[in-house]
């Protein structure tokens, strides 16, 4: 049985670190013969339940949340072309029948759906995207320094800026998950008086974050940290979609009022 969940950043990278001298697609032609025969649904052999239907060029899978993905076939192998490219060795084609090599080194074994009653598991083309909060958050902070009273606050604020993740299935098949990312406003008052105000964005840690890896987390948090000789303390939250891996970066307003982002050690 086909088993769907994320498993932790580590295998991740390690599954595409020993996929990756074959993820290029090659230079070959595409054998559209193979091609045709992959168009339709496909059942999981052991348990008869769909798991992706074929059209054209593209892979559907049954999980609306999976984006749809491009697809081609050269010689043995048919390459993915979604947020990681992926390559899966084939192992066996005919017409009723798909096996082939996933990234844990299983034969996924499928057969082709003669129900049309299948049709209706992939009957929404719209993927779902999941917002990571469903309306604003307010956060609001007071901190005393030399006698000075200070108000920190935090806006968490949903978006449409789409994150896209890359997970695995227990037996190495990739999928992509659209998740919505968070713009987070921050300000520090002193009694009415504004003394600063920022707009927060993901795309401001791109020099403390490998690109890769930036692109599959969401700016998930921010605390108001305090006050001190140095300036005004924040500390945000960047976390990979529904998982438990998460970084926390240092942001401080110094007395110039400019923004200053590390990594928290």
């Amino acid at each position: 049985m086909i088993k769907w969940g994320a498993i932790s950043m580590v295998l991740v990278m390690m599954l595409a670190s020993c996929n990756g001298a074959k993820n290029g697609e090659t230079s070959g032609r595409e054998d559209l013969t193979a091609k045709k025969l992959l168009q339709g649904i496909w059942l999981d052999d052991e348990t008869d339940i769909p798991l992706m239907r074929i059209n054209g060029d593209t892979i559907y899978y049954i999980d609306p949340q999976n984006l749809p993905v491009y697809f081609k076939v050269v010689r043995d192998t048919i390459y993915v072309r979604g947020n990681t490219p992926t390559a899966y060795k084939i192992d066996r084609q005919t017409e009723y029948s798909f096996w082939f090599h996933s990234l844990s080194d299983e034969i996924v074994k499928l057969h082709k759906s003669d129900n049309p009653g299948d049709t209706l598991a992939f009957s929404s083309q719209e993927t779902e995207i999941t917002p990571s909060i469903q309306e604003i958050i307010k956060k609001d902070s007071v901190v005393v320094y030399k006698g000075t009273r200070y108000r920190g606050y935090v806006y968490i604020n949903p978006s449409q800026m789409k994150v896209i993740k890359t997970a695995y299935s227990e037996e190495g098949i990739s999928m992509d998950n659209v998740y919505y990312d968070n713009v987070i406003h921050i300000c520090v008052y002193e009694g009415r008086n504004q003394l600063y105000g920022k707009d927060i964005t993901k795309k401001m840690f791109a020099n403390i974050f490998p690109e890769e890896e930036l692109n599959q987390t969401i700016l998930a948090d921010m605390n108001f940290m305090g006050v001190d000789g140095k300036g005004y303390h924040y500390e945000a939250t960047l976390q990979i979609p529904e998982s438990s891996v998460y970084h926390l970066v240092s942001l401080t307003i110094d007395s110039d009022k400019q923004l200053h982002i590390k990594m928290v050690e």
